[in-house]
């Protein structure tokens, strides 16, 4: 049975950094694209970044472009969201996604992605 186990979460100041890292278990991880989602309260959950099976490909939300980067290590079965210059609207719950089926493109769709880690707290001080 997959487990996604985020972490790295926390209270940040605006401008800041963070880095999120969601470790996978019981699936072939370098076989599925990964993404991450966020949920801020009384708001949907949002798409926020993507990486293809292979980390050649990465998907990114408007508001977050040119400050997050995601990225991926297989051999780890590990995939990361670096969070530069943060700014309290980036407040929420991340949850780390993995793709349903292998060998896809990266998708940005939640009905597209069928595991999901219990999340982790992003706080961001004005």
């Amino acid at each position: 049975q997959l487990r996604l186990i985020e972490s790295g979460g926390g209270l940040v100041q605006a401008g800041g950094s963070l880095r999120l890292s969601c470790v996978a278990s019981g699936r072939t991880f370098s076989s599925y694209s990964m993404g991450w989602f966020r949920q801020a309260p009384g708001k949907e959950r949002d798409f926020v970044a993507g990486i293809n099976f292979s980390g050649r490909s990465t998907l990114y939300a408007d508001s977050v472009k040119g400050r997050f980067t995601i990225s991926r290590d297989n051999a780890k079965n590990t995939v990361y969201l670096q969070m530069n210059n943060l700014k309290p609207e980036d407040t929420a719950v991340y949850y780390c996604a993995q793709h349903r089926l292998p060998f896809t493109r990266i998708q940005a769709q939640q009905t597209d992605f069928g595991s999901w880690g219990q999340g982790t707290q992003v706080t961001v001080s004005s």
